[in-house]
């Protein structure tokens, strides 16, 4: 405030002097022709008090000090969530933290959401979610979703087009959630870091979704991917208290990235050089530390084979001074010798692949099988002239490519050793099925997520399945559109896939093996051209542990889109069924 009253003290003089030169033919103040300077700083002094006006005093705040991610930014979704801060209806509550955006992410969902739910804990008895909303802002794409989610709510200074558009890096920093239940009439929510403003305004109060409606308090929590958030204060308290920003004590520590095995020969240093820790300190706090602020002890010594304990020991406090008590932690590994060789002495128990070209991969140039060793042995030869089975998951596998024919397969150990083998590849036989219950979901679009689902229908192994379909949809978002399941006899899940080539489930997640068509080009085009839009999907039980899913979608505008999931791991192949479910869709099977 001292440095815009000095200013106001020059702009005064400046200004009478203007008032003169307005009474001149062709004066004005705010002319073109007024000094550039002055026009300059008289705008920059209002944009200071529109920005003052704007500001809201944070009031009640408390220090809470924590860290939500892994801060080497490998978080993946719904795998870090941050306390829950319930919120009682009549308050307004004020969450500050930092968020850190990894400088390589290349995708504008690499941030953070605020999941909006009932008063119970996350997955217990009676938990409903309203929606969540994510800090990027894409109408096109999945950055809001919910059954109680209106995204015409939704503004932002910030929009993308796409989930790979430049500038994910300017929603980082110190970022303020503002979620205002004081109107009785509407609820509020601001997220900003001062650069991107991001509102939900949504003009009719939020429905009470616990069974207890005496009960009107609402949670929330966040959840980041592929980046950290610095939690700094809070004005509500969360479950589990506030965490102070004194310096905390380290109480224990869990080892990640132990090897089980080092070759003969190989340093201490290069040994545990991939080793973290995630060391708990005082107030619930946990650090990832990597190696190299770690100390370590092997004991017996590297110098021959043999099973091996590794001492590892942490002498910092939470802000990296030296502690009264350090703490250790303690683990197994192996030295053993080097490998000379390697042999199959046991076949893997499938040796015949299967695959299916749709419309949607004819012509796909790059489509591969991925090996499957399940039942194989494999024996290796040490330095030292012993032998021992080792163990399928310490050996790589060359892709095989989608071509009908004998295909050489190697297998290598991890110095490079290899051997080859062979399997058959074959074109998979396809034949059309329709659901029993052939409308699924309300015909009115109303059933939402997971609330209706086809009959499961079994693939056997080395076989195609065709359904064909037409889509109907509320066309709210790119997920109210079919959705097919992959799973078991049991419903235990493969994978879950969207039409709009997303997914989630073991078989999908971190699956390096994966093929995916890569979305539409515009989303927007695709969404609208949905509703009535003639649908083609094609499951394909591979008999290699993995099954592809191939979409076509003629849309009501004439185009055909395409969707494609190659590769879909972790599948028995005995056991492998497919259903489909709706959210505020329908689908009639034909």
């Amino acid at each position: 405030m001292k440095y815009l009253n000095k200013l106001s003290s020059v702009f005064c003089t400046a200004a009478l002097g203007l008032l003169v030169l307005t009474g001149c033919e062709g004066g004005d103040l705010y002319s073109v022709n007024s000094p550039d300077w002055i026009s300059e700083k008289i705008d920059s002094i209002e944009n200071a008090k529109n920005q003052n006006q704007q500001e809201e005093v944070l009031e009640g705040m408390e220090e809470d000090v924590y860290t939500v991610g892994a801060t080497d930014f490998s978080s993946g979704w719904w795998s870090e969530f941050s306390k829950y801060y319930v919120i009682p209806d009549g308050k307004k509550f004020h969450l500050q933290f930092n968020l850190n955006i990894n400088p390589s992410a290349s995708n504008t969902y690499k941030n953070f959401a605020m999941i909006l739910t009932n008063d119970v804990d996350r997955g217990g008895a009676g938990y409903i979610e309203y929606g969540a909303i994510r800090y990027d802002n894409q109408p096109s794409g999945n950055s809001e979703w919910g059954d109680y989610i209106d995204r015409s709510c939704v503004e932002s200074t910030l929009t993308f087009n796409t989930d790979t558009d430049a500038g994910v890096d300017k929603l980082g920093g110190k970022v303020t959630i503002t979620i205002d239940r004081t109107d009785p009439s509407a609820f509020n929510i601001t997220m900003s870091n001062g650069t991107v403003v991001k509102t939900y305004k949504q003009k009719t109060p939020l429905a009470n979704l616990n069974e207890d409606q005496s009960n009107t308090n609402i949670r929330i929590f966040l959840v980041p991917e592929g980046s950290y958030i610095n939690v700094l204060a809070a004005n509500i308290e969360p479950i589990g208290g506030f965490t102070s920003a004194l310096d905390k004590n380290p109480l224990s520590m869990t080892l990640e990235n132990v090897p089980d095995e080092v070759v003969k020969g190989t340093s201490l240093e290069d040994a545990v050089a991939g080793i973290s820790a995630t060391v708990q300190f005082e107030e619930g706090v946990t650090k990832v530390i990597p190696a190299a602020e770690l100390l370590f002890s092997a004991i017996p010594d590297m110098d021959e084979p043999g099973e091996k304990t590794l001492i590892v020991i942490y002498n910092k406090t939470f802000k990296g001074e030296n502690c009264s008590a350090p703490i250790v932690a303690y683990a197994k590994f192996k030295v053993v010798n080097e490998i000379a060789s390697i042999a199959m002495t046991q076949a893997p128990v499938r040796n015949t692949y299967y695959f299916y070209n749709s419309d949607a991969t004819d012509g796909m140039e790059g489509r591969y099988l991925t090996f499957d060793p399940t039942g194989m042995e494999v024996v290796a030869t040490y330095s030292d002239g012993t032998t021992a089975v080792i163990d399928n998951s310490k050996l790589s596998f060359s892709t095989i490519p989608a071509v009908p024919g004998s295909a050489k397969v190697i297998v290598s150990s991890a110095n490079g050793k290899t051997f080859e083998t062979n399997v058959n590849i074959e074109v998979s036989a396809s034949k059309k099925v329709t659901p029993s219950t052939t409308i699924v979901g309300a015909e009115d679009n109303s059933t939402g997520w997971w609330g209706a689902h086809a009959e499961d229908i079994n693939v056997p192994a080395g076989e195609t399945r065709e359904f064909n379909f037409t889509n109907y949809s509320t066309l709210g978002g790119n997920w109210n559109n079919f959705v097919p399941i992959l799973r078991r006899a049991d419903l235990s899940e493969y994978a879950v896939v969207r039409a709009d080539n997303y997914g989630w489930g073991a078989g999908y997640d971190g699956n390096p093996y994966l093929q995916t068509s890569g979305g539409q080009a515009d989303w927007a085009t695709w969404l609208a051209a949905m509703n009535g839009a003639k649908c083609t999907v094609w499951v394909t039980n591979c008999n290699n542990g993995t099954a592809d899913i191939q979409c076509i979608m003629h849309g009501t505008d004439g185009i055909d889109y395409i969707q494609y999931y190659l590769g879909i791991r972790y599948v028995e192949p005995s056991d492998l069924f497919v259903s489909f479910t709706v959210d505020s869709c329908h689908l009639v099977f034909e």
